[in-house]
C-alpha cells in the first residue's frame, strides 16, 4: 500500500471569539485519488482547505504534505499544492499570460514554458492570453483561477467549489481537464454542492457538517452501506389513501393515487418486498407496472446529515 501524499491528523480551528470552525479531523488522501469532499454552507470545507494550504493557522494538530511537514517547511509543502479558490482575487489590469506566468515564477519556475501554453489551451485561454481580466467574462475569470493553480505543476490539487454558478461548458471543460490531470498522476481534492459530479468522479467521499467530518468511505461502498432503494407499484385502479393493512411496510401514495412507492434496505436480510405483494393481492389491490431505483448520493448525504444532526 503507497503512502498517502496528504495526511491531516488531529487539525482543529477555533478563533478568537470562541467559534469553533473545524473540530478535530484525522483524513489521509491517497495519492493519484480524486476525493469529494461535500457539506453544506459553513460546514467546515473551505477551513480544511485554507488549513492544508497555509492559509488558515491551525489550532491544533499537523499537516504532512508528501512528506513535509507543511507548517514547519511550508514552502516546500506549498509548491505541491495549487488552490482554486472560489473567489477571484487577481489583478485585473494584467492579462491572462502575465498573470498565470507570475504564478508559475511564485514557486521558482521558468516564466517560458510549453506548459503554461497547453494549460491555458485545455481551458480555452490561449486565444485570450493578451486580454486583461477585466476584460473577461464571469466563466473565463474562473478559468484563470483554474490556469494559476495549475502554473507550477503541482501534485495536489484543491477545487474549492470550482464549478458553481459556471456555464455549462466551462464545467465541461473543467472536468475533462481533471480526468487528465489524474491520469497523469495529479491528486485531485474537491468541495462541490453538486452532488451527481463527486458521484460521477470521485473514488472517495467525506461528508463534513458543523465543523465535524463525519465520514470517509469508498464511493461506491457509501452508497452500498447507505443506499436505500426505492420499488415503484403502478396500482391498476387509483387508491384514496393508504390501507392500514400495509401500516408495516414503509409506503406512501402518489398524489394522483395511482402509485405506490415503498423505501427499503437493499442490503438487509430481508426486503420485505415478497409478502407486500402478497398482502396487495390479499387486499385485492391489482398493479400494472413494478419499478426499482437506488438512492443517489444526494439522497445519501441529505439523511446522513439529517441523523447526525438529530443525534
Amino acid at each position: 500500500m503507497t503512502e498517502p501524499i496528504l495526511t491531516v491528523a488531529g487539525v482543529s480551528k477555533t478563533y478568537d471569539s470562541g467559534t469553533v470552525a473545524l473540530q478535530p479531523t484525522d483524513l489521509a488522501i491517497n495519492r493519484g485519488e480524486i476525493f469529494a469532499l461535500l457539506g453544506p454552507n459553513g460546514a467546515g470545507k473551505t477551513t480544511l482547505i485554507n488549513i492544508i494550504c497555509g492559509i488558515v493557522t491551525p489550532s491544533s494538530g499537523t499537516i504532512t504534505v508528501d512528506g513535509h511537514d507543511a507548517i514547519r517547511e511550508m514552502r516546500q509543502a506549498r509548491r505541491r499544492i495549487g488552490l482554486v479558490p472560489q473567489e477571484l482575487h487577481v489583478d485585473m489590469f494584467e492579462t491572462v499570460l502575465a498573470t498565470v506566468t507570475f504564478s508559475r515564477r511564485l514557486f521558482g519556475r521558468s516564466g517560458h514554458s510549453d506548459y503554461i501554453e497547453q494549460v491555458l489551451r485545455d481551458l480555452s485561454l490561449w486565444d485570450k492570453r493578451k486580454a486583461k481580466i477585466m476584460e473577461l467574462s464571469g466563466g473565463m475569470k474562473r478559468r484563470v483561477l483554474i490556469a494559476k493553480a495549475l502554473a507550477h505543476e503541482p501534485e495536489i490539487l484543491f477545487l474549492d467549489e470550482p464549478t458553481a454558478g459556471v456555464d455549462v461548458a466551462l464545467r465541461r471543460d473543467m472536468w475533462k481537464l481533471v480526468h487528465k490531470l489524474r491520469a497523469g498522476g495529479t491528486t485531485i481534492i474537491l468541495t462541490t454542492h453538486y452532488i451527481e459530479e463527486a458521484e460521477e468522479m470521485a473514488d472517495r467521499v467525506g461528508v463534513i457538517n458543523q465543523g465535524k467530518l463525519l465520514l470517509v468511505d469508498d464511493k461506491d461502498a457509501l452508497m452500498q452501506k447507505l443506499g436505500k432503494r426505492e420499488m415503484d407499484i403502478t396500482l391498476s385502479e387509483p387508491m384514496a389513501d393508504i390501507p392500514a393493512a400495509l401500516s408495516e411496510w414503509d409506503v406512501s401514495l402518489a398524489e394522483d393515487g395511482r402509485r405506490l412507492r415503498y423505501v427499503f434496505d437493499a442490503t438487509a436480510e430481508r426486503t420485505g418486498i415478497p409478502s407486500l405483494l402478497r398482502k396487495l393481492a390479499d387486499l385485492g389491490i391489482g398493479f400494472k407496472d413494478l419499478e426499482t431505483s437506488k438512492s443517489s448520493l444526494e439522497d445519501i448525504f441529505v439523511d446522513l446529515v439529517a441523523d447526525k444532526v438529530a443525534a
